[in-house]
């Protein structure tokens, strides 16, 4: 496939922070696709599937995880980024290890490590991220990290856009490898985010559904459901409800790809934009919904909010896992000899970096490790029926 100008070309990488020459034995494959295959391979991605997207050790193997997600948001991705003429591998790598950095318990061991590092520079997983993939991955001999492609580390660390305040994590990574965070990313990392967008707005609703967090008239409360859910049924008047929900998420990624390929096209073509350092110094988001689509995904997030993400029933898990995430911390970090023997061999005499060796180790760990190292080294611990 040609890329398009504006496209992130493998021929014209920055590189990687360390040389490792050419290695022909290890197959024809440029400097993206690399960068994504390391990332299938590694120890983080695979821990994917024992992390929480939405419902926490979920009872039904049905529902999604961080690694199912990844994948959705992948397939989304590389779809929008055929259509622009973009790199697609380089899109793929960034959708796969978008949530790399995520801790056990999904956001809510996100608040639990930002608390107990409140005093020594706090937790972000967007940073902790590109921590994992630089520092705490050791599969190479001659390095720490997997040693990605300057434009995958770029696309990871903005792909929310420029980045005035950088988190310790983050700084500490840009400090080795500078990523010109005050500057817009490659549309490819552009496009990874609104697929994220894309995956977990619909997605959530097909899980939600189908756990019963709400039913189907709480949802056509959003107008344009309703109207998708309407023509479904009178196109398949025999289907159930189960096939008619599939058909609904259907829809609605496909209206809001479509949406985000038409309005990406008309941003490049008003910015005139010739090559993806063009793309960075363009002043603003070039891949984006039209102003209608986005106002609709805002409205998606706001009925998953309140009626997915804040249900008593999940805040009721949200309590429980916090909880398990803070017992941890605090038991490794006054006594760390109940760490691991690898991780305590490692353990830095001084803070701040004692406590975010620790937090690594915790933020490493799925749900279902961090339940058993809780009973090990805290006590018996209780959870919410239907846990």
């Amino acid at each position: 496939m040609t890329l398009a100008l504006f496209a992130s070309n493998p021929a014209q990488s920055r590189g990687r922070l360390h040389d490792e020459g050419r290695d022909e034995m290890r197959g024809p494959r440029d400097a993206f696709q690399r960068d994504r295959d390391r990332i299938i391979h590694s120890v983080a991605f695979r821990r994917l599937r024992g992390k929480t997207q939405v419902f926490v050790a979920p009872d039904g193997d049905h529902f999604r995880v961080r690694l199912t997600h990844s994948l959705e948001v992948a397939q989304i991705g590389r779809t929008i980024a055929r259509a622009l003429g973009l790199n697609e591998d380089l899109t793929e790598a960034l959708c796969l290890a978008h949530d790399i950095g995520h801790p056990p318990f999904g956001h809510a061991g996100e608040d639990a490590l930002q608390v107990a590092l409140a005093g020594s520079g706090g937790f972000d997983h967007n940073a902790q991220t590109l921590r994992m993939l630089t520092r705490l991955e050791h599969r190479y001999p001659r390095f720490a990290g997997l040693n990605l492609s300057w434009e995958t580390l770029e696309g990871l660390a903005k792909h929310n856009g420029p980045i005035d305040d950088p988190s310790w994590a983050l700084a500490d990574v840009d400090a080795e490898h500078e990523l010109d965070l005050d500057s817009f990313a490659s549309l490819e990392a552009q496009v990874a985010t609104l697929a994220d967008d894309i995956a977990y707005d619909n997605h959530d609703i097909d899980d939600g559904l189908r756990a019963g967090l709400f039913d189907r008239g709480t949802l056509f409360a959003i107008p344009e459901i309703a109207e998708i859910w309407e023509r479904a049924a009178h196109r398949f008047p025999d289907a159930g409800p189960a096939q008619l929900a599939s058909e609904l998420i259907r829809e609605q990624i496909g209206l809001m790809v479509n949406d985000l390929i038409a309005e990406t096209r008309a941003r490049v073509a008003d910015a005139a934009v010739a090559s993806a350092d063009d793309v960075r110094a363009a002043g603003r988001q070039l891949a984006a919904f039209s102003p209608a689509m986005a106002e609709h995904e805002r409205t998606l997030k706001r009925f998953l909010y309140a009626n997915m993400y804040e249900h008593p029933k999940q805040e009721e898990v949200a309590d429980a896992v916090r909880a398990v995430v803070e017992g941890l911390y605090a038991a490794y970090h006054a006594d760390p000899a109940l760490l691991p023997e690898n991780w305590r061999n490692r353990l830095p005499d001084e803070e701040p970096h004692r406590a975010r060796h620790i937090a690594d180790f915790i933020a490493g760990m799925t749900d279902g490790f961090a339940i058993r190292c809780y009973r090990e080294v805290v006590g018996p611990l209780e959870l919410p029926e239907g846990f």
